[in-house]
C-alpha cells in the first residue's frame, strides 16, 4: 500500500528515489542504465514518450531528439544496480508526479520486456524529501554524486575512505551520475538531461566531498528507514 508524499510545488525542489522490489538489481548492465538516462530526457516532456524514438537509434542520438516542453528541471542524479536518487524542481502543476509516472512505466516496459517477466520494476510509491532551502540543496545534490562512492569505497557508510581524492576522481568519470557533468567543462551528450539554469547555479555551490561525507551518511541512513517504515 502506498503513503501519502509530501505535495509538490512548483518551483520547489525535491529528492526523490525509489529502488527494486524485493532490493532487486534493475540495472543488469550498461545498455539498461542508458536506457534509464534516455528515459530521464525523453519523459521530461509535455508530449508522450514514442517508443519509437528508441528504435535503430545511438544513445547519443536520442539524447539529441528535441523536445516540446520540459515538465521538471534535472538538477542532479545517480544510478546504482538496484536503485536511483534523482534531484528535481516541479515546473509546472502534476510535473514531478507525471515526469516520475512515465520514467517508471517506461522503465518497467523495457525492463519487463527485455528480461521476461511481469510486474513492477520500482518499489511504488517512489518517495521524495522537500528541499527546503538554498544550503540543502546544494547539500543534497552533492550527497546524490556520492551515492556512488560505495562502488569504489565498500566502508565509506562507516566512516572509512582510504583515499578521497581518488575517490572524487573515480567518481568524475562514473558515467550514470550527474557529477562529471559539473566536474568537467567537457560536454558530454548525457548534459542534455540536466536543466542548465539549474546546473549554473549549483556548480559553483556544491560543497566539498570532505564536508559532506559524514553527514551523507546519516541521511541516507534516513532514506532507508523511511522505505522500511512507509509502505
Amino acid at each position: 500500500m502506498g503513503y501519502r508524499r509530501v505535495p509538490f510545488a512548483p518551483g520547489e525542489w525535491y529528492h526523490c528515489y525509489s529502488r527494486g522490489i524485493d532490493k532487486r538489481i534493475v540495472f543488469m548492465d550498461e545498455l539498461d542504465a542508458q536506457r534509464f538516462t534516455e528515459l530521464l530526457y525523453l519523459a521530461n516532456d509535455s508530449e508522450p514518450i514514442r517508443r519509437e524514438n528508441f528504435y535503430h537509434r545511438k544513445h547519443e542520438d536520442i539524447l539529441r531528439i528535441p523536445r516540446t516542453h520540459p515538465i521538471v528541471a534535472i538538477g542532479a542524479y545517480s544510478l546504482m544496480r538496484n536503485h536511483y536518487h534523482l534531484l528535481i524542481q516541479e515546473i509546472e502543476d502534476d510535473g514531478i508526479s507525471r515526469f516520475m509516472q512515465k520514467v517508471g512505466t517506461g522503465y518497467s516496459m523495457y525492463f519487463n520486456e527485455k528480461h521476461d517477466r511481469v510486474g513492477n520494476v520500482f518499489v511504488r510509491p517512489f518517495r521524495s524529501k522537500h528541499v527546503s532551502t538554498d544550503t540543502y540543496l546544494y547539500r543534497v545534490a552533492q550527497y546524490i554524486h556520492l551515492n556512488a562512492a560505495e562502488i569504489f569505497e565498500h566502508s565509506w557508510k562507516r566512516g572509512k575512505v582510504s583515499n578521497l581524492v581518488a575517490l572524487q576522481r573515480k567518481l568524475e568519470r562514473y558515467p550514470f551520475s550527474s557529477f562529471p557533468d559539473y566536474a568537467s567543462d567537457v560536454a558530454r551528450i548525457e548534459r542534455s538531461i540536466l536543466d542548465e539554469s539549474a546546473r549554473s547555479v549549483l556548480i559553483d555551490r556544491l560543497p566539498r566531498f570532505s564536508v559532506v561525507l559524514a553527514e551523507m551518511r546519516d541521511y541516507y541512513a534516513e532514506l532507508n528507514r523511511e522505505f522500511k517504515s512507509k509502505r
